[in-house]
């Protein structure tokens, strides 16, 4: 019984590490793209306008 639960341990760290990774990789690319979308309005408002 304490094999089952320790093996169900170790599988559910495991899926909430890939989904942790998987949540930071996305936040830190929106975070990216967000910051290059300000700079491209700045160039754009304040050169081309």
């Amino acid at each position: 019984m304490e094999i089952t639960q320790y093996i169900i341990g170790i599988i559910a760290i495991v899926i909430a590490f890939i989904l942790v990774k998987r949540f930071v990789s996305c936040l830190i690319r929106s975070v990216v793209t967000l910051a290059l979308l300000a700079v491209l309005a700045y160039l754009y408002f304040n050169y081309l306008a």
